[in-house]
């Protein structure tokens, strides 16, 4: 009795530990980001690489078989005195290595290697093994560049300049996706983990629930914009699917659904919410600072491709409703309450949001716009209860606990990819794989986007999208910039293949965790959500030959690419599941998928072909007579 006493109280503090841990580092982003405390950029990094790792390993077991035990705690103190000290050291040197012009000591040298080690670990545990190995391919490449063959042999450099390179400016480590992760990304988890405990979950959902009503499809419709409205502040297809496929998926089934299609759908619908604006993934507000744009052109260049994905979406299990015969229903149920009474219920949500976005389109920074908008939430929710209370103190303290928390894996992403970006600068690799590409694609621009196309899916697969992106930003997305190809639309390219990465086998993260809530067998869901989210294969290439997909072009161009692309989308998902009004035969869906790909590949004469195709395909399934599958509504 003793000993399980001292056990649960040790567990106890453990967890009181990591949640002041998490409202320590939250506070002390939120105050400087406020601009509370002031501070310069290296010493915020630093500051920032410190805390989440540390507090990461707090988190995070060395592994499963080792959580709990002695040993697991001795490794993760080790490492976390590692890196505080040479951290520690790191605040009290950089100003001095600046102005010197990077002359360093041994003991600068020493403590960059600690902190090289300890990031490894820290994507090791955080990440997995995958994002570890890539690193440290690209962290070796220096040593064996003069034994490479052909185009990639170099000169290669030494270990002190490698460490100093990485470790004692803004150049490695403590480069861009670092400094993204200290400001942007981890205002908005905390916006997030606020909107989640004081109920935007349940208030999305019953306003997805009432959208969707009386439609065929109801529960999977209702999913897909309940994923869309949580995957916006989640930031995570994985995390999203975790959080809103234990409510959709067991529904879907209800309705109808096979276990591996709704799981299917709900990985699909978890992912897409990365890609949609206002709040998009983790990812995008990296991209919007590589790239050197306000994040409102991230977003503007984001929608239009991102309501075409969820169209496709809507379709998909729209048809696939048909081709099952799934008849309309009530889909979940709600309350009795009226639309209005739920809306004005909501009013603290559509309040922040409102703020969030007015002031992003004010020019106003994206973290300074989320902490107003947390300020305007905070104050909707006092004015709504009309009480102050310690319920209402523990949603907060907890929310910036949380939010704080999450950010930790992202961090040790983005510390990773500081070490790719570090080395891809100091040796110039990023221009030797740009000349790979140049080279295997002959100069032709629709194979060097293929080859890129697979290289993101394969450098992404069992990466968290931003993750997945932080390499392909720094590896990949140079080469098409290097052909021409904008850089905006080159790194929104590798962005998207990274975000499917996650629904694409044989490595896909989100599918697994929906697979496990439906109880459905991994590989079907993989493949079924993959197939289900084809179009975003095709989309990518969409916008780099129509850049009006992306707002690009003029106001004809715009709107021309926008309806051919929404016709080929509904497409492609026709020929997909293999249903319009009832099946199809295997030609209307060859017809169909012809004509999908056709319109949204932009230009005169392959729309036209698209749509004579369409039509045909329409004509003939109409011809067919009455289908068996039974209610007519959408």
């Amino acid at each position: 009795m003793t000993s399980n006493t001292s056990e649960n109280a040790g567990i106890l503090s453990m967890k009181n530990a990591i949640f002041l841990a998490g409202l320590a580092l939250g506070s002390y982003h939120l105050m400087v980001v406020s601009g509370v405390i002031a501070i310069s950029t290296m010493p915020m990094r630093v500051t920032h690489v410190m805390l989440a790792l540390s507090l990461l390993f707090v988190i995070k077991p060395a592994s499963e078989k080792l959580a709990g035990t002695k040993l697991n705690t001795a490794l993760s103190l080790i490492l976390i005195a590692g890196l505080v000290g040479a951290s520690i050291w790191m605040l009290t040197r950089w100003k001095a290595i600046a102005f010197s012009g990077g002359m360093t000591t041994d003991t600068d040298l020493i403590a960059g290697a600690i902190i090289i080690a300890v990031v490894f670990e820290a994507a090791r545990r955080g990440i997995g093994l995958i994002l570890a190995l890539i690193t440290f391919v690209f962290f070796m490449y220096p040593f064996i560049a003069p034994y490479m063959p052909g185009v990639l042999e170099g000169r290669g450099s030494n270990l002190n300049r490698i460490i100093m390179v990485l470790t004692t400016d803004t150049q490695g480590i403590y480069g861009i996706p670092v400094g993204v992760a200290a400001t942007y990304i981890i205002v908005f988890t905390i916006f997030g983990a606020l909107l989640s405990n004081f109920g935007a979950g349940d208030f999305f959902f019953e306003l997805s629930v009432r959208c969707t009503r009386g439609m065929r499809a109801a529960s999977a419709k209702s999913a897909v914009l309940f994923s869309t409205l949580i995957g916006m502040v989640s930031g995570s297809a994985a995390g999203n699917v975790a959080v809103t496929g234990t409510v959709t998926i067991p529904i879907m089934k209800r309705e109808g659904y096979e276990p591996h299609q709704a799981a299917s759908i709900e990985a699909v619908a978890s992912t897409g919410g990365q890609i949609m604006p206002p709040v998009m993934g983790a990812a995008a507000f990296i991209m919007a600072e590589i790239v050197g744009v306000p994040y409102t052109s991230v977003m503007a260049a984001a929608i239009v491709p991102a309501l075409l994905f969820f169209g496709s979406a809507f379709m998909v299990v729209h048809l696939q409703a048909v081709k099952s015969g799934i008849a309309p229903n009530e889909g979940a149920e709600v309350s009795d309450e009226p639309l209005s009474k739920v809306l004005i219920n909501g009013s603290p949500f559509i309040a922040a949001f409102g703020t969030l976005i007015t002031m992003m389109l004010m020019g106003y920074s994206p973290f300074m716009a989320s902490l107003w908008a947390m300020v305007v939430l905070i104050l909707g929710d006092i004015v709504w209860n009309r009480k102050i209370d310690k319920v209402f103190f523990s949603k907060l303290v907890n929310s910036v606990s949380e939010g704080a928390r999450s950010v930790v894996t992202i961090s040790a992403a983005c510390a990773a990819a500081g070490i790719i970006a570090g080395i891809l600068g100091v040796t110039g690799l990023g221009s030797k794989i740009a000349t790979l590409i140049d080279l295997a694609s002959g100069g032709y621009l629709f194979l060097a986007l293929f080859f890129t196309m697979i290289t993101s899916i394969i450098l992404g697969m069992g990466l968290p999208t931003t993750a997945a992106y932080l390499i392909l930003a720094t590896v990949v997305a140079p080469a098409l910039v290097k052909l021409g190809v904008p850089t905006l639309t080159a790194h929104f390219f590798v962005f998207y293949y990274g975000c499917i990465s996650t629904i694409t086998p044989p490595v896909a993260l989100a599918s697994y965790v929906a697979a496990g809530i439906a109880g459905a067998d991994v590989n079907k869901v993989g493949w079924t959500a993959a197939s289900y989210a084809a179009t975003s294969f095709v989309l990518p290439f969409a916008f780099v030959f129509g850049p009006g997909l992306l707002m690009g072009g003029t106001f004809i161009d715009n709107t021309v690419a926008v309806l051919t692309a929404a016709l080929g989308t509904f497409a492609i998902a026709v020929a997909i599941i293999g249903a319009l009004s009832g099946r199809l035969s295997p030609l209307l869906r060859t017809m169909a998928a012809a004509a999908g790909l056709c319109l949204l590949f932009q230009g005169w004469i392959s729309g036209a072909i698209g749509l004579a195709l369409f039509i045909g395909v329409v004509v003939m399934d109409r011809a067919q007579g009455p289908k068996s599958t039974a209610g007519e509504a959408l």
